[in-house]
């Protein structure tokens, strides 16, 4: 026999954003709870709205299984004394498995005699498990938490009542001052309190007091809505997920409406429109069928249509003063010249222990050139490079960003075409800032590219040097994320750029008389090597490279981004060819040795004239083939030649004794050794590398 389990948990309005993380949480807690207490199910359907957080439980067994379990005891030695009696020990371990020392039975184990007993445990009917909910709902964390009346417990919003609901029947619990029950509420102001009969009753119970409580099916219902209105006033409507997510936890009933604005505000450039309809106040944009944005808005509200006339007027209220707002301030900034907007930065502190944002421009000026050239970017994208980066950051002053901070870049790459820069420059403004999340857009152009992987590697640069490092989870000027941007970005466009070499070269540029540098940048430049390294093994652990590959290609000598990335590709494609275990065993073999080597670089010379034997004149020919352009090699190509060496290698071993008692020829053999190894590490340290 199986059941159904329905549990509530009715709460004072949630923020929109943690609704629906906070419900997987609550199906994660309590599958792991009741998979724990050793009770079986089948799925578990999950409702929430913004008041309520609500799962039920499909197919949950009657009992937990019953357990036979033999447990040990003492040794027999303690468990009886001289004359066979019975010891307190003894006595104290049956009694504390709820049996007695008639249960008793010896078992040898390991030479030693020692006290078992067979103990049945009986399983528990599933209601006296599911008390334990309680533990599931106040074990939950959240984002945001608080506190309400006199009590202790901290949860994200004050718990007003409590479904917990078995078949037909409550199964019983308190938290704080309220009790487990059959009554849920409908909507706050069309629907009333109603008693679930049965668990099956629970969504129909609720529609009939206003409220979708499946979240999946009331999102559904917002966007035929949307449609519907698209297809009725011949609109386009995108409705954005993100925004949907939200709207949809806002709510309980939507009713769907159109409101409008003024068409004097159309003058605005479209993003700052935008911004304030979805982000400042959760609405859906108007697209005409040509994509041009039109003064209508779409929006939701909880509840039916009465009065949604009221509804309509205020919120067209409330942004039009937005709107109104920001025109006085576009007009203000129009009026101003982008170079009044840059000069105005020389003010305007990046950090108080680095510099100005307009000292930060000049220095990210120096190294996008050096950026832009090394990957070849042509003599007009290194002109439009320049100007982009004299000027990217000028929106940080105007009226517009200071009022719509979301705006940044966004604002700067629009007013930067108003006021007559070409299209490159804007757009490079406009992606200077990307990847704004670990896993976000990256810059589409390769001047934007360039620009944003100069400024990134600034801000790391010069926050290392001046003591700001990130440690643990702290990281307050989201280096980490720059980081994972810089991997992410030369990924996408195939750039080789050395890390030891650039870095060196820009503090070289950084330098010269124009520049006041205070801080010490080249004592970081190891610092910031691992820092980035750290940030490729992220990347390559949420790709489920083996942690070995990511190991192995991220202590290889080769300070290339791009050549670590594709030196992990490389190895997880090959992990599975047959002679890939020969292969990496006799190059690891090799590596191993040279460590008993200590020879300074310019002493690497092999003597053929030590030769002794046959192979070791064929594997340093071997060697010298591979490394002919060796250094110039895409690592498919370094991985085949060195995987090549397996043959050469094991005669080498098998004909050669390396620790020769002779010093000269042993040194020559370890020398053998080194140089190969160097090639190896410049690919990787295979050494590091599981094989099976």
């Amino acid at each position: 026999m199986t059941h159904e389990y329905l549990l509530e948990i009715g709460l004072e309005e949630m923020p929109a954003h943690v609704v629906t993380p906070s419900i997987k949480q609550l199906i994660k807690r309590a599958g792991d709870y009741l998979k724990q207490q050793r009770i079986t199910f089948d799925s578990i359907k999950p409702f929430s709205t913004p008041r309520r957080l609500t799962i039920q439980i499909l197919g949950l067994s009657d009992k937990q299984p019953d357990i036979n379990k033999s447990v040990k005891g003492p040794s027999k030695k303690i468990a009886q004394d001289d004359k066979g009696n019975w010891t307190k020990a003894a006595i104290g371990f049956t009694r504390g498995q709820g049996l007695t020392p008639d249960d008793i039975q010896f078992k040898n184990v390991k030479g030693t005699d020692y006290v078992f007993v067979n103990k049945h445990i009986p399983g528990k009917p599933v209601q006296d498990v599911l008390s334990g909910m309680k533990k599931v709902i106040t074990d939950m964390t959240f984002p945001t938490m608080m506190k309400w009346n006199v009590y202790h417990l901290e949860y994200v919003r004050p718990i007003r009542w409590i479904v917990s609901i078995l078949d037909d029947q409550v199964i019983p619990f308190s938290i704080l001052d309220v009790k487990a029950n059959r009554i849920t509420r409908g909507h706050r102001f069309l629907g009333h309190d109603v008693a679930i009969k049965k668990v099956s009753d629970y969504e129909d119970d609720l529609k009939q007091q206003y409220v979708i409580a499946d979240a999946k099916k009331r999102k559904q219902l917002i966007v035929n809505q949307i449609h519907d209105l698209a297809k009725k006033h011949h609109w386009q409507i995108k409705v954005d997920p993100n925004l949907l997510e939200e709207v949809n936890n806002l709510v309980e009933w939507p009713t769907i409406f159109a409101g409008s604005f003024n068409r004097r505000y159309l003058e605005l450039p479209a993003s700052v429109l935008i911004t304030s309809m979805r982000d400042n106040q959760r609405f859906f944009y108007v697209e005409d069928q040509n994509g041009k944005l039109l003064p209508y808005f779409v929006s939701a509200r909880n509840g039916n249509s009465d009065y949604i006339e009221n509804v309509i007027a205020g919120n067209e209220k409330v942004l039009t003063a937005r709107l109104d707002d920001a025109m006085f301030f576009y007009h203000n900034d129009m009026n101003k010249s982008i170079d009044y907007f840059v000069n105005r930065l020389k003010r305007v502190s990046f950090h108080d222990r680095i510099s100005t944002m307009y000292e930060k421009m000049q220095r990210v000026e120096h190294i996008s050139q050096i950026i832009g050239k090394h990957v070849g970017l042509d003599s007009t994208q290194l002109k439009n490079l320049k100007r982009a980066s004299q000027i990217y950051k000028f929106d940080l002053v105007t009226e517009m960003v200071g009022e719509f901070a979301e705006l940044q870049g966004v604002i700067g790459a629009k007013y930067a075409q108003l006021k007559g820069e070409n299209d490159e420059v804007a757009r490079a403004i406009r992606e200077q800032y990307m990847p704004i999340s670990s896993d976000g857009e990256l810059p589409q152009s390769k001047v934007g590219a360039t620009l944003a992987l100069a400024d990134k590697f600034d801000s790391i640069l010069t926050f290392f040097s001046a003591g700001m490092i990130p440690s643990g989870s702290n990281d307050p000027y989201a280096l980490r994320r720059q980081a994972i941007g810089i991997v992410r970005i030369i990924r996408r466009e195939s750039w080789h750029l050395n890390l030891n070499d650039l870095l060196n070269s820009f503090i070289k540029a950084e330098t010269a008389d124009e520049f006041d540098v205070q801080l010490d940048q080249k004592s970081q430049i190891n610092n910031v090597i691992d820092f980035i390294k750290d940030r490729i093994v992220k990347l390559l652990q949420s790709e489920k490279i083996h942690h070995d590959i990511i190991e192995s290609v991220v202590n290889g000598h080769n300070p290339d981004i791009l050549f670590i990335l594709d030196s992990a590709d490389v190895l997880n494609q090959h992990q599975n060819d047959s002679d890939f275990k020969l292969s990496i065993e006799s190059l690891t073999r090799v590596m191993r040795i040279s460590n008993k080597a200590n020879f300074k670089p310019d002493e690497l010379n092999v003597d053929p004239n030590l030769f002794q034997n046959d192979s070791e004149k064929k594997l340093n020919q071997a060697v010298d083939e591979v490394k002919n352009g060796y250094y110039h090699l895409m690592p498919n190509e370094i991985y085949q030649r060195l995987s090549n060496l397996k043959r050469p290698i094991s005669d080498y071993f098998e004909q050669t004794m390396i620790m020769d008692k002779n010093s000269e020829i042993k040194n020559n053999h370890l020398k053998q050794m080194v140089i190969l190894t160097n090639l190896i590490l410049w690919f990787a340290d295979l050494d590091k590398l599981i094989v099976k």
